[in-house]
């Protein structure tokens, strides 16, 4: 989820945070108007995330707000569904905000990786901001489409630390793992971490591992108190694939400035417990990031990202798709790709 370092004062976290929630009260009590045909560019999403499902032939989109869209042929798009039933007596509450929702499909079963935000919880001040209880959490169905319930384990994460935007790998032990970031909030150096699954995915097991910090990074730029360029603060929208000769990577976002940008880091070992090693320069052009990888149904690999601009003083975030080449040891992101 986005948490730009300028967004530091009180007031303007309030006001992110009510609005985030709105769209989350809507994605949990209020049944949306389901529209059709609606294109791509048209949608307003955060954080898109798409499953490409082969058993419905079908393509299934979310990300922050937590609601579901449909479409065949990634041009044309169905929605929005509500699709989660979280437990109100849980952390959560009976109105969590959801962020950066995304599918996996693992064993016969459908996931639904997401962070959620309990509004009424705060569980540390630092800075003068106030944190509220947020954690990554994993809900499931038997369906694509679901609805998506929670399973055994009522946190995954710890609750006294705020975590978001996990995502899902099998790493080359067999194991399933959740990869997530440690929220710059507590420390201001985000942290990228991984803890292990249950063979069902329905809670952890053992501790956390730090995998790399967020100023670990030498794309991302900042200036700090004393006016000093460094690397950002800000760890964001991790996402694991492999290259077509094996390369074990992982894009992640984070902030040029006042721009979010997403860069992309390799593991030496093959492993999620790397070394990682950052690229040096960025592989999305200025305020597009988030993404996520899927091939088409045509077998086109494709990366989804939301751009990021403000017009008018409103931050407003579309949903894009960019064509990416992982036939060579590294990614390369090709340009922006238009289904017809």
């Amino acid at each position: 989820m986005i948490a730009n370092y300028r967004l530091l004062n009180a007031s303007f976290l309030t006001s992110l945070l009510m609005v985030l929630s709105f769209a989350s009260t809507f994605a949990q009590r209020w049944k949306p108007e389901i529209k059709v045909d609606i294109p791509l560019d048209s949608i307003r999403l955060s954080d898109p995330a798409i499953l490409a499902d082969e058993s419905t032939s079908t393509y299934y989109m979310t990300g922050t707000g937590g609601l579901l869209w449909k479409s065949k042929d990634l041009a044309k798009w169905s929605g929005p569904y509500v699709v989660t039933k979280t437990d109100p007596e849980s952390w959560m509450g009976p109105r969590p905000m959801i962020w950066a929702a995304e599918l996996h499909q693992y064993q016969g079963k459908y996931y639904y990786f997401a962070t959620f935000t309990n509004r009424n919880v705060v569980i540390a001040t630092v800075k003068g901001n106030e944190i509220n209880r947020r954690a990554s959490h994993v809900l499931v169905s038997d369906q694509p489409d679901g609805p998506y319930v929670p399973m055994e384990d009522e946190t995954y994460l710890p609750a006294n630390l705020p975590t978001l935007d996990g995502t899902f790998w099998v790493d080359t032990d067999g194991k399933p793992y959740m990869v997530y970031c440690g929220e710059w909030l507590i420390n201001w150096n985000g942290t990228m971490e991984k803890i292990e699954l249950k063979p069902d995915l329905s809670g952890t097991t053992g501790k956390s591992v730090i995998l790399f910090f967020a100023k670990d990074s030498p794309w991302s730029k900042e200036e700090d108190q004393y006016g000093r360029i460094v690397p950002n603060k800000v760890t964001d929208g991790p996402w694991l694939f492999l290259t077509q000769t094996g390369k074990l990577g992982m894009i992640w976002t984070s902030w040029v400035f006042s721009d979010y940008v997403q860069g992309v880091a390799y593991s030496e070992s093959g492993t999620l417990d790397g070394p990682w090693v950052q690229e040096k320069d960025p592989i999305t052009p200025p305020n597009f990031g988030h993404g996520m990888l899927f091939r088409s149904f045509e077998g086109k690999l494709l990366m989804s990202v939301h751009s990021h601009k403000s017009i008018n003083g409103r931050t407003i975030r579309i949903p894009h798709l960019f064509e990416v080449d992982d036939t060579g040891d590294k990614l390369v992101v090709q340009g922006q790709y238009h289904p017809q």
